[in-house]
């Protein structure tokens, strides 16, 4: 809404695109820590777990590709090419390196889930195998991941009290 002329509309449908794959991120990982939560008796909700760990891959990567290319149109308009370089010069622009630091950090972690662990996971289960240590080891992962988003939330609430533009010059 702060951006004006023809290019405010691509601003605000970025701006709600990115919050919209950032919610259905975050809401997947408090899902999954829900799963993921010690029980007595959970080779049943190891399955579920396994096949709604499978089934978010495909949605998840979609996400991810809408986080990123929806943060660099966001950018663009909030910091602009011009002003990148001195990026580490002000308030706003440290905040968002670290922001984007710790959004690496759950790259890697979800990277790590979706190609070693949660194939590690469905291998012990489809040899009817103990899952716990697989288990144990997504369950960490997990929290971790969804630590780094509270993190970055914490980071955007923020970023929004600061103006970038005004801090950038």
């Amino acid at each position: 809404a702060a951006t004006r002329g023809p290019s405010g509309a691509l601003h605000l449908v970025a701006d709600l695109a990115h919050l919209l794959a950032a919610g259905a991120w975050i809401g997947a990982l408090v899902a999954f820590v829900c799963l993921l939560r010690p029980q007595p008796d959970h080779r049943q909700t190891d399955r579920v777990l396994y096949a709604a760990l499978s089934g978010f891959s495909g949605q998840g990567s979609a996400l991810v590709a809408i986080i990123i290319a929806t943060g660099i149109v966001n950018t663009w308009f909030l910091v602009g090419p011009s002003r990148l370089q001195g990026l580490w010069t002000t308030t706003y622009g440290q905040l968002l390196c670290v922001k984007l630091i710790l959004f690496m950090g759950m790259l890697a972690l979800a990277a790590r889930n979706r190609f070693a662990l949660t194939p590690a996971f469905g291998e012990a289960l489809s040899f009817d195998r103990s899952c716990t240590a697989s288990r144990a080891a997504l369950r960490h992962s997990v929290l971790k991941e969804t630590g780094l988003a509270l993190l970055i939330l914490a980071l955007v609430a923020w970023l929004g009290r600061l103006a970038p533009t005004s801090a950038l010059q």
